[in-house]
């Protein structure tokens, strides 16, 4: 095996390869194992370096390149994904957790290392890695439809002041290891510091909104604005001798609100996600030294446990503190803190910073990288434990507290003080009937109308007779459109537009009308095109305004009466998807089943909360539809929907865009269901609000 190298051409081909192979393959294989991937790209790293075959060397200019590339995008995207609305819902709340779960562990740590023979500095250092916090437990309180409580949401909201803080010690420590430290050396770094994180916050925020005002919807040109941005904000931090990874999370921070959560959000984390973050974990691999990783359990094990057992017992001290001052119960102590004890974005570029700089060595290094691997167990472990004991909440409330039932969520689909229409894209013949029809029998129900679109798409390089023959086929669907709706008595509208992108023009026709909703095909031959750049569906659920059902008609509409919501939680969106299947229920003549999916962990009284809260709404809305409430106790969601839908007609799925948790992604029930229903199928996304 060591001679392995020799047989292949020495050129940076090989190993760029060899990354995307491993990128591919080493993470679903370790998530299928109950481990996180990013364990398998350090073990990959192990691997393949030069304690393994020794394909790949950590001292090799590509790998750097590649290493620095993925640390600042893992940066960058920490501090893009960090919702700076919910930071404002409770800002004061947040603040206060932040300072405390940033300061207490930064002197826990501080005082810790310290008595390890550490110096000032870089005891302080290695106290800092301690006080920030990676979100990796997002998804499941987001499952759990409990991200709208209000200790999830201070929790989501410290991170923004435990990652700031925690690299600006960072770049202060790096700064006094690097030279001379003086007081007045110190004050100009801290004023340059200063000067540059508003420079970045404020400068690029506005820069950005200004281009992105310019370009509209070239999403290409703001894809590189961002990237572009991202690396100069990293290069500006280099200038006045500050790591390139405070600069990447400034920069994320400052883009967050420019970018919003759209397609070129999307992008841009699909690329990190994809290669750039995966390839800084797999040099994370690279730079472990297993010899010095074994001594970190032999001769320096009581620094090992030190560390952990300081970070969780800091974490710990911090919820608690917040728990007194706010008087927070147990379990959302708890949830704080299983929130708060994931290492792995800052704490692992801060650590690889302070060992390229020396100023911490090997056997530190490897022993925060034992610290991220327990605490990347632990807290999501943990988190899915607590979480599941707060109250159900939709949007901001708490169900199942004292408030009085007009604080539960509203069904708010469809609003009553606006026209009702429904945009209807057609481009494929065999197709357009039903969803003509479908778009009829909700339009009905309302008194409203439907408004067949057509889009004839057109680019730079089509002549005249290509435009022609467009929008003479647009024509001819849209004369189809129009027979169905007088079969049924509903008032069309039909558009023909001329628009280079089709997606583009859905959601502008939808804008346009004021459309209450968007009902559109579903394309199951999905080239590499979409694949690659994301396709219409994708697109429209990111541009539109309004809900958009996604569907997949294997049946006249008509004849569809077994219709079957699964409810995961009571989150608004959850609830609109509810109130689209009421409403069709209601016009014609369908039975309605909430499926609620439960793990065998949840308590027979908390089903019980939910159940009731739930049909508490669903009684609650202007139709008054028969529903039944059916709970499945199962860990595998996806096969209990599955096995639910055999006996239905259609399913309403809510498809919410999907967050990402320290750049790499999540899982997601509705892929499975996709591929193996059997009926029809309703994919139901929210607006882009």
């Amino acid at each position: 095996m060591d001679n392995l190298p020799q047989w292949l051409p020495d050129t940076p081909i090989v190993p760029f390869t060899v990354l995307l192979l491993v990128v591919l393959t080493v993470p679903p294989l370790f998530e299928r194992l109950r481990l996180p991937g990013l364990v398998g790209l350090i073990a990959a790293g192990v691997f393949l370096g030069g304690d393994g075959i020794g394909l790949l060397d950590h001292t090799d200019d590509y790998m750097k390149l590649f290493t620095d590339i993925g640390k600042i995008y893992l940066m960058f995207v920490a501090g893009l994904e960090i919702d700076l609305s919910e930071f404002q819902r409770k800002k004061d709340r947040s603040l206060v957790f932040g300072f405390a779960t940033f300061a207490i562990p930064l002197t826990a740590g501080t005082f810790m290392a310290s008595q390890f023979g550490f110096g000032w500095n870089a005891s302080i250092l290695i106290g800092s890695l301690l006080a920030s916090h990676t979100l990796l437990g997002y998804p499941i309180v987001s499952r759990l439809g409990v991200a709208g409580n209000e200790a999830v949401t201070i929790t989501i909201g410290a991170t923004i002041f435990t990652d700031i803080a925690a690299l600006l010690v960072l770049a202060i420590c790096l700064s006094i290891h690097g030279g001379d430290f003086s007081a007045s050396s110190l004050i100009i770094q801290v004023t340059a510091l200063g000067l540059y994180t508003v420079a970045v916050l404020v400068g690029l925020d506005r820069l950005g909104k200004i281009y992105f005002r310019r370009t509209g919807d070239e999403e290409s040109n703001q894809f590189l604005f961002i990237l572009l941005a991202v690396f100069v904000a990293a290069v500006g931090a280099e200038i006045i001798n500050v790591d390139q990874i405070v600069g990447a999370f400034l920069a994320g921070l400052a883009v967050n609100d420019v970018v919003g959560r759209g397609p070129v959000e999307n992008k841009v984390e699909f690329v990190g996600s994809t290669l750039f973050i995966p390839f800084f974990f797999v040099g994370m691999g690279l730079l472990l030294d297993l010899g010095a990783f074994m001594e970190s359990f032999t001769q320096n094990l009581g620094f090992v446990i030190a560390i952990v057992l300081t970070l969780l017992g800091a974490k710990f001290l911090a919820s608690l503190t917040v728990k007194l001052i706010y008087g927070y119960n147990l379990n959302s102590l708890m949830t704080m803190w299983s929130l708060s004890i994931p290492q792995v974005a800052a704490t692992l570029a801060a650590a690889l910073a302070g060992f390229n700089a020396g100023l911490i060595p090997d056997w530190v290094f490897n022993s925060v990288v034992v610290l991220m691997l327990i605490t990347s167990v632990i807290g999501p472990l943990a988190t899915s434990h607590f979480a599941r004991r707060l109250p159900l909440s939709g949007g901001s409330l708490d169900v199942g507290s004292d408030e009085d039932d007009n604080a539960l969520p509203s069904l708010t689909f469809f609003p009553k003080e606006k026209p009702f229409k429904v945009v209807v894209p057609v481009a494929n013949p065999l197709t357009e009937r039903y969803l003509i029809e479908m778009a009829a029998i909700l339009a009905r129900q309302r008194s409203g109308s439907i408004v067949p679109l057509s889009v004839a798409e057109a680019h730079l390089q089509m002549d005249e007779p290509e435009l022609d023959v467009a929008i003479r086929r647009s024509e001819r669907l849209l004369e189809r459109a129009l027979e169905v709706s007088h079969e049924f008595q509903v008032e069309a509208i039909p558009r023909v537009r001329i628009d280079g992108d089709v997606a583009h023009g859905i959601s502008r026709t939808a804008r346009e009308e004021n459309a209450s909703a968007i009902v559109m095909g579903w394309n199951e031959n999905i080239g590499i095109r979409a694949r690659l750049f994301g396709s219409v569906v994708d697109s429209v659920f990111w541009s539109s305004h309004c809900p958009v059902g996604v569907m997949r008609l294997l049946d006249d509409p008509l004849n569809i009466h077994k219709i079957l919501v699964p409810v995961k939680s009571l989150a608004p969106q959850v609830m609109e998807a509810m109130r689209f299947a009421q409403l069709f229920a209601e016009s014609n003549q369908a039975e309605l089943t909430l499926l609620h999916v439960c793990d065998r962990r949840t308590t027979p009284q908390q089903i019980q909360e939910f159940e009731t809260a739930l049909m508490k709404i669903f009684h609650g809305g202007v139709s008054q539809v028969p529903g039944q409430m059916k709970t499945v106790v199962s860990d595998d969601v996806a096969q209990a929907i599955l096995e639910a839908s055999q006996e239905m007609d259609m399913v309403v799925l809510c498809s919410r865009r999907r967050r990402t948790a320290g750049g790499l992604a999540v899982s997601d029930v509705a892929t499975k269901i996709l591929g193996q229903i059997s009926c029809s199928m309703v994919l139901f996304g929210e607006p882009h609000w």
